[in-house]
């Protein structure tokens, strides 16, 4: 069994922008007891006094794992960082020092000679308080090994039960790594007696693959973080580290005590709490890593889910597998998606609507369900949309009330409106209703430039509800006004498409 130690409130606390207050540690520690890691390093208790309050604060509420602070080789700071996790049900004094010549001379301006005895005293002085004592050899793996070796004995030799070889600055490969570990456990005598750790950083995009390197070679313990996140570059990403073992458990052997299906909920607890999101493509928890939309994917799935998964999205803690519809997805998905919505369509009417819905997926990036309701209401069928833009004017500017000019077909006759607003879009919409009826609200409303440069086309994108209703549009045009008015005629249409349609379509068309 290869322990999880989860350093998400330490040194992922660190990545610029995730800063926790104490209740948003103590709830972030209880969603890690869910998920069952081993250890929690709560904080840096010398940091600050809400550091030192928010450590104190998970070792009193978390039951059944470690908690663990962080204090450099010194009295003051292991003493500080006892008081604070003296009520953990189960306590570890978590010490450091530098072992590389590039902190020694620029950072510590101590002597190897001088560095080493402060490490063996720090771990004597954490030991009179606890039985449970990590020694990290700071920037390990830009040591000198044989000196790194040294420090290492004599840490075990003072009481240390782990000890952790961190790649503090991400400089290290996987081939380098692994013989660096396996260097130690040849060259350190009691190395046997504990627990070796790893704690990577990302700077390379090797974190994980490093950690991995490291648990082949004998580590029994990886320092990780929810969502990889951390300083610079962030650390190893505690779902990949952990679905890693998992889903090559036949190639690696090892297996952790984590409850994977726990693993999205607390990716998104976190990103909740920071406000700072998952990038899409993001291994595990991002939300693309489960989304198809190759119909080649998209077809095989349908038929095994081991054709393109190689795990499955429940095991981690999503609910299903996501098909994107776009210009790359096939007949299979199409149909699949489509009786999902209700509509069991024969293989004549499903050609007809394929042809059309490649050329709306030619034109959006995504393919969203009103659009698909939209195409199965229109295929084989005849007639234009109820509500037309004839013609749009607005007046605006930083003095006077903005107001706009609408005229519209409905049905093909025109009907014209005057409405003010509190900018012209506002006021576009405002006549739009008037002349519509419509009664429902506007839910979202978004506008992107698609091209480059002052003379871009603009996308805007509008949500509108009526009763449990809600439908998209979108309309593009180089006058943001008008694109925002198309937008809004574009969801008005749709809706006036769905409100035609039978409640729950089951039958072919």
């Amino acid at each position: 069994v290869v322990k999880i130690f989860d350093t998400t409130l330490r040194d992922g606390e660190q990545s610029p922008g995730c800063s926790m207050d104490l209740a948003e540690k103590v709830r972030m520690a209880e969603q890690l007891v869910r998920l069952n890691v081993d250890v929690i390093e709560a904080g840096f208790p010398v940091a600050s006094k809400g550091d030192f309050e928010s450590v104190r604060a998970v070792a009193r509420k978390v039951k059944g794992c470690i908690v663990t602070g962080l204090a450099r080789a010194t009295e003051k700071d292991i003493d500080l960082s006892w008081e604070a996790l003296r009520e953990a049900e189960n306590p570890r004094l978590h010490t450091f020092i530098a072992t590389s010549d590039i902190h020694l001379q620029h950072k510590l301006r101590k002597s190897r000679e001088q560095a080493l005895e402060e490490a063996v005293a720090a771990v004597r002085h954490a030991k009179k308080y606890t039985s449970d004592v990590e020694f990290s050899a700071e920037d390990a793996t830009r040591s000198d090994p044989t000196y790194l070796a040294q420090v290492v004995q004599a840490a075990i030799k003072a009481g240390a039960t782990t000890i952790n070889i961190p790649d503090t600055v991400g400089y290290t490969i996987p081939t380098e790594y692994s013989r660096l570990i396996a260097h130690l456990f040849k060259m350190v005598p009691d190395i046997g007696k504990v627990t070796i750790s790893v704690h990577c950083h990302n700077d390379l995009g090797l974190a994980v693959a490093n950690s991995l390197a490291a648990v082949e070679q004998g580590a029994r313990q990886v320092e990780c973080t929810i969502n990889g996140i951390g300083e610079r570059a962030g650390n190893a990403s505690l779902e990949e580290i952990v679905m890693a073992l998992k889903v090559r458990h036949e190639k690696l052997g090892f297996e952790t005590r984590v409850v994977t299906e726990q693993l999205v909920p607390a990716s998104k607890l976190l990103a909740h709490i920071t406000g700072v999101g998952v990038q899409p493509n993001k291994a595990i928890v991002g939300s693309n890593a489960f989304a198809h939309e190759s119909g080649i994917h998209q077809a095989g799935l349908l038929r095994s889910e081991l054709t393109y998964s190689i795990m499955t999205p429940a095991l981690v803690g999503w609910s299903e597998h996501r098909y994107v519809l776009g210009k790359h997805s096939g007949r299979h998905a199409l149909r699949k998606k489509l009786e999902q919505m209700g509509h069991a369509l024969s293989d004549e009417t499903l050609d007809k609507l394929f042809v059309r819905f490649k050329e709306l997926a030619d034109k959006k990036k995504q393919v969203y369900d009103e659009d698909l309701e939209v195409l199965v209401a229109t295929t084989g069928r005849a007639g234009s949309e109820k509500y037309q833009l004839d013609s749009l004017s607005v007046q605006s500017g930083t003095t006077g009330t903005p107001k706009a000019e609408v005229s519209l077909k409905i049905n093909g006759k025109k009907k014209k409106a005057v409405e003010k607003g509190s900018g012209p879009v506002d006021a576009a919409f405002k006549a739009i209703q008037k002349l519509s009826g419509f009664k429902g609200a506007l839910a979202k409303f978004s506008i992107n430039a698609i091209t480059g440069g002052m003379d871009a086309q603009g996308e805007v994108m509008v949500a509108i509800t009526e009763g449990e209703r809600t439908v998209r549009g979108t309309g593009s045009h180089t006058d943001i006004v008008v694109a925002s008015a198309l937008a809004y005629l574009n969801a008005l249409n749709r809706l006036e498409l769905f409100k035609s349609l039978p409640a729950k379509p089951t039958k072919g068309v």
